[in-house]
């Protein structure tokens, strides 16, 4: 079986190199492991530290253009390269790459499609903010609510992921690619599990990705009401639309059937939610269909 070990990379000269010398190499049940960098247009020496620290892959973006076309590009080369795991992990050291041993070993057992690293299910992750830990726990809590599956760790970027789950998943849209592929792959009914590791965050350090604590929290909270809204849409638009037609019958009778207007108001807004659940299904089984083509087409290619 072959291993690509990804690692995203923009401005991590100081890590990058010894972070890929303590990939292990040798893993019971894998023959071959490769050490893949994804360089996101860094303005550093990222690049030369990874082939100085043994990277068997190098791909540059011209310039910085975010996670999300860092994961098309991480899951296209693996595709190509025919790879049967794919694990990403951080460039800058704050996870242990022997931990790699144990998050790929539910997927040699075939146990799990996609595995991702727990960091707050045992223990709260080392040095983190507390700010980031509280929000962290509270979207994985929501879009359990959401989706109906349990979610330990949404936002985690240590994972792995099998040949499936590689072929399966969609092109995420934005920097969250994180929590869209944990919901993209609920929604595809792929086997999800979670392995507890140990993370120590570097003290001071800024986030290359997040900016501000707003932009984390709007486009988390849209990620998650747009998750709800494409895996159950019936649910997401029945509900609210039952709310307005029960307000308008209670309307009616309690006000003995004064205005008028009101009550076809709230009735057809009712009605409006339930004509928006119905397309919204039919457009969740058409990109079903979309998903499944493009789905055989990969699976074509890395079988060639």
């Amino acid at each position: 079986m072959k291993l690509i070990v990804n690692m995203p990379g923009y401005n991590e000269e100081d890590k990058i190199a010894e972070t890929i010398r303590r990939v292990p190499r040798q893993i019971d049940g894998i023959d071959e492991v490769l050490v893949q960098v994804v360089d996101d247009g860094s303005k550093d020496r990222t690049v030369e530290e990874a082939k100085k620290g043994g990277a068997d892959i190098i791909i540059s973006h011209d310039g910085n253009r975010g996670l999300g076309v860092m994961f098309r590009t991480m899951r296209q080369s693996a595709i190509e390269q025919k790879a049967d795991i794919l694990v990403n992990i951080d460039a800058d050291g704050q996870f242990d790459p022997e931990d790699i041993k144990l998050i790929i070993r539910p997927i040699l057992e075939h146990k799990a499609d996609i595995v991702i690293a727990d960091r707050f299910s045992r223990s709260t992750a080392k040095n983190i903010p507390f700010l980031k830990d509280k929000l962290n726990r509270l979207g994985a809590w929501l879009v359990a609510r959401a989706t109906g599956k349990p979610v330990v760790d949404l936002t985690c970027g240590f994972r792995a992921h099998n040949r499936e789950a590689i072929l399966r998943l969609s092109d995420p849209t934005g920097f969250t690619y994180t929590q869209e592929t944990i919901i993209d792959a609920i929604g595809k009914n792929l086997k999800l599990t979670w392995i507890p590791v140990v993370v120590t965050y570097h003290e001071g350090r800024k986030s290359r990705v997040v900016k501000t604590i707003w932009k984390y929290v709007s486009s988390s909270a849209r990620i998650i009401v747009r998750a709800f809204r494409d895996i159950q849409p019936m649910k997401f638009f029945s509900v609210p639309g039952l709310v307005f037609m029960a307000a308008a019958v209670v309307w009616f009778f309690f006000l003995k059937g004064r205005y008028p207007l009101t009550t076809l108001a709230f009735f057809l807004v009712g009605i409006q939610f339930l004509v928006f659940g119905l397309i919204a299904d039919m457009i969740k089984s058409n990109r079903a269909l979309s998903e499944e083509v493009l789905y055989r087409l990969r699976k074509q290619e890395i079988e060639r």
